[in-house]
C-alpha cells in the first residue's frame, strides 16, 4: 500500500488503523522514517548487520525487516531514501528475503508494507531519483489523503475531538471554543493540516482558562513559498534524466531525445 498526501494529512495514523484491522494485528507495526537517518546508516536499520561487519559494528543488529516479520512495516517518507537503498528495498520486496551487512545468507521474511511521502513519486521517477520499478512495485494500491483545506466539514468534529482530548492530557475542563476563534479556524487554510490544527489547538489550551477555549494568537495565512531555484547543473541533469526515462534510454534514432526529423 501507498499513502499519499501533504504533511501532516495523518498517513501513519491510516497505516496504524490498517494494521489494526488486518490479521497481523497481534504483533506490534514497526516504522521506519526513512528521512531520519543518514544513507550509510539507513542500511542497518533496515537490514541490520552482524558483529565486526564493518568499523564500529561491536555487536549485532536486528534490522526492522526481520522485527517486523508477521507484522507490518511503516515505511514513512519514502521518498527520500537514496537510490542505492532503493534496488535493494526492491530485491526484498520481489524476493521476500533479507541480509545482514557481514552475513552469510539470506533470511526469509514475511511483512506487509506500506510505504508513505508527502512527494510526487510520479515526478521524482522523471526526474531519476526514485527507482521506475520500485515506484510500480508499491504503487500496486495507492491511497490519496486529502489536505484539510479541502474538507471544511471535517474541521468542527476534528477541533471537538482535540477539545476532548487536551482536556484530558492537561487536566483543564474545555467545554467549548470561542465563537471568534472558531470563525477563524473554519476561515484558515490549514497548510499545515491535522498536525498544525492539533499544534495551534494545544498552545491555546494551554494558555487558555477553562471553560471555554481562546485562540492564543490570530491565524494568520503564511506568504505564499517561492519557487524553488536549482542550479543550472541540476536543472539540465533532471531534464536530461527525464527525457532519457521518455525513450525508455534511448539515445538515438527515430524515438531518441537526439533524433531529428529528415
Amino acid at each position: 500500500m501507498l499513502l499519499l498526501g501533504e504533511t501532516g494529512t495523518g498517513k501513519e495514523l491510516i497505516a496504524r488503523a490498517v494494521h489494526n484491522r488486518s490479521t497481523r494485528s497481534a504483533r506490534t507495526m514497526v516504522k521506519v522514517n526513512c528521512a531520519a537517518l543518514p544513507p550509510q546508516l539507513m542500511e542497518s536499520e533496515l537490514f541490520g548487520h552482524e558483529k565486526g561487519s564493518y568499523t564500529g559494528a561491536t555487536e549485532r543488529r536486528i534490522g526492522k525487516f526481520e522485527l517486523a516479520h508477521g507484522s507490518t512495516l511503516f515505511l514513512d517518507e519514502i521518498g527520500e531514501l537514496p537510490l542505492e537503498l532503493q534496488a535493494k528495498l526492491l530485491r526484498v520486496l520481489q524476493e521476500k528475503e533479507v541480509e545482514r551487512i557481514g552475513g552469510k545468507g539470506p533470511l526469509r521474511v514475511d511483512v506487509r508494507i506500506i510505504a508513505a511521502t508527502n512527494r510526487e513519486l510520479a515526478e521524482e521517477v522523471a526526474a531519476g531519483r526514485f527507482r521506475a520499478d520500485l515506484y510500480y512495485r508499491l504503487n500496486v494500491f495507492p491511497l490519496e489523503l486529502p489536505p484539510l483545506r479541502t474538507r471544511p466539514d471535517d474541521l468542527l468534529p476534528l477541533a471537538t475531538y482535540f477539545l476532548r482530548k487536551l482536556s484530558q492530557k492537561l487536566g483543564k475542563p474545555f467545554t467549548s471554543i470561542a465563537n471568534a476563534s472558531l470563525q477563524q479556524i473554519q476561515r484558515y487554510a490549514w497548510p499545515g493540516n491535522i498536525r498544525e490544527l492539533e499544534n495551534v489547538l494545544e498552545r491555546a489550551a494551554i494558555l487558555s482558562a477553562p471553560p471555554t477555549l481562546q485562540l492564543a494568537a490570530p491565524l494568520v495565512p503564511s506568504a505564499p513559498a517561492r519557487p524553488e531555484v536549482k542550479p543550472m547543473q541540476d536543472t539540465m541533469r533532471d531534464t536530461i534524466l527525464a527525457a532519457l526515462t521518455q525513450t525508455n534510454y534511448r539515445i538515438r534514432g527515430r524515438v531518441g531525445p537526439l533524433s531529428c526529423s529528415a
